[in-house]
């Protein structure tokens, strides 16, 4: 079994592991987390009563950080002439359609999000078992297939987490650094459950939130109060 570091181990003193935190406290405490030589991201992570084995107990979707994610994102479209234009007017770090593809399927992935145009899906699946993997495969379910390239490059950079819950029903999502004042990771927080909330399944049954945890890139976890994370809405 690995041993915490002392420095993991000074920060846990600063935690109470047996109590679940309400978010305005769990806040609080994070805030005196920091360890590391870099901008340290929030990360919160939720355990969901889902079996994602079952179509119609699948959690996926996108919701648009009211502090942004402090986060640089690099967008790709996948488009061709008057969508084409519009992506590159947008912002977007690459625009091209054939091109984009061989770039990708030789390996060269130098974007965080990609947005294609529904014509040209049948294109991007050329290259869907590079980007599945990868979190990277363009889905309506996130608004990154769309006709709408603009306000997709415009969501993109502007602060959209998009989440997935895993084979266990964990879901992960970085939500800001801890530079962002308090009342920033609060907003960013609040709205990320209350859009997990919202895409409850109608299937899910018992509690839908099991438990919940906010941590640093570098920290130990502070276990949340469910309650209050169900409660949000």
């Amino acid at each position: 079994m690995k041993k915490n570091s002392k420095r993991f181990n000074e920060l846990l003193k600063k935690i109470d592991t047996s109590k679940r935190y309400l978010l305005d406290e769990a806040v609080d405490v994070i805030k005196t987390l920091p360890s590391a030589k870099f901008d340290e991201t929030i990360e919160i992570a939720l355990k969901l009563n889902v079996d994602p084995r079952h179509a119609d107990q699948m959690v996926r979707g996108s919701v648009i950080l009211p502090a942004g994610t402090g986060k640089t994102v690099r967008v790709a479209v996948i488009a061709k002439d008057a969508k084409a234009d519009e992506a590159k007017a947008a912002g977007a770090d690459m625009v091209g359609d054939d091109d984009l593809i061989d770039n990708i399927q030789k390996g060269n992935i130098d974007f965080d999000v990609l947005i294609a145009t529904p014509n040209l899906m049948g294109l991007v699946g050329k290259v869907g078992r590079i980007l599945g993997p990868k979190g990277l495969m363009p889905n309506p379910k996130t608004g990154t297939v769309t006709m709408n390239v603009k306000e997709a490059i415009e969501n993109a950079k502007g602060g959209q987490v998009n989440f997935r819950v895993d084979k266990q029903g964990n879901i992960h999502a970085g939500l800001g650094k801890v530079s962002f004042t308090k009342e920033q990771i609060m907003d960013n927080v609040t709205t990320f459950i209350k859009a997990i909330n919202k895409h409850k399944p109608a299937a899910a049954k018992g509690r839908y939130i099991k438990n919940g945890a906010l941590s640093l890139t570098m920290s130990p976890a502070v276990a949340l109060d469910t309650q209050e994370l169900i409660d949000l809405k």
